[in-house]
């Protein structure tokens, strides 16, 4: 789904971006361009971003 529509972010863009090493709006704003013209989009940006970061933060149960 589009987060960012000013620059066509998506939250697929941003979880990639975390997994590559962004953990802050700011790595965003930087990386991606989030949050840098209209700002609509800074809301749901660091929804999807914490969620991110929890993904990462969570150990992933063994299947075995």
């Amino acid at each position: 789904m589009y987060v960012c529509i000013c620059h066509a972010v998506t939250d697929t863009h941003i979880r990639e971006a975390v997994n590559q090493g962004c953990c802050s709006m700011r790595d965003l704003r930087h990386e991606l361009g989030v949050a840098t013209q209209c700002g609509r989009c800074a809301c749901h940006a660091r929804d999807v971003l914490n969620a991110a970061l929890l993904d990462i933060a969570e150990p992933i149960p063994n299947a075995a």
